[in-house]
């Protein structure tokens, strides 16, 4: 069974930056698409990053360029996100994300989530 499990994060001052990372197990990283998704309280769940499975491209929603930066280690199986200048509106759980599609069928995987809480 594949499991994903996100972990860094945490409380941290508006300005100030934390670095997610997410492992996996239980499946092969390197054919996968990945991405990071958060969700606030009260709101949708909304993708903030994604990275291609060779790494070589990656998209960011508006409000996270500029300040974030995914990447992926498909030897150590893990996925980052590098979150700089944080805001308050940046405070949601981060949820990483593995996808693909073979032969018209889709594949995913999530994590359980981990808090990141930014103060004003």
């Amino acid at each position: 069974q594949a499991q994903l499990v996100e972990s860094g994060g945490g409380l941290v001052q508006h300005g100030g930056s934390l670095r997610l990372s997410c492992t996996t197990s239980g499946l092969i990283l390197s054919i996968y698409g990945m991405n990071w998704y958060r969700q606030a309280p009260g709101a949708e769940r909304e993708l903030v990053a994604a990275i291609s499975s060779s790494g070589g491209t990656t998209n960011y929603a508006d409000s996270v360029k500029g300040r974030f930066t995914i990447s992926r280690d498909n030897v150590n199986n893990t996925v980052y996100l590098q979150m700089n200048s944080l805001k308050p509106e940046d405070t949601a759980v981060y949820y990483c994300h593995a996808d693909r599609t073979v032969m018209h069928k889709y594949f995913e995987y999530w994590g359980q989530g981990t808090q990141v809480t930014v103060s004003s």
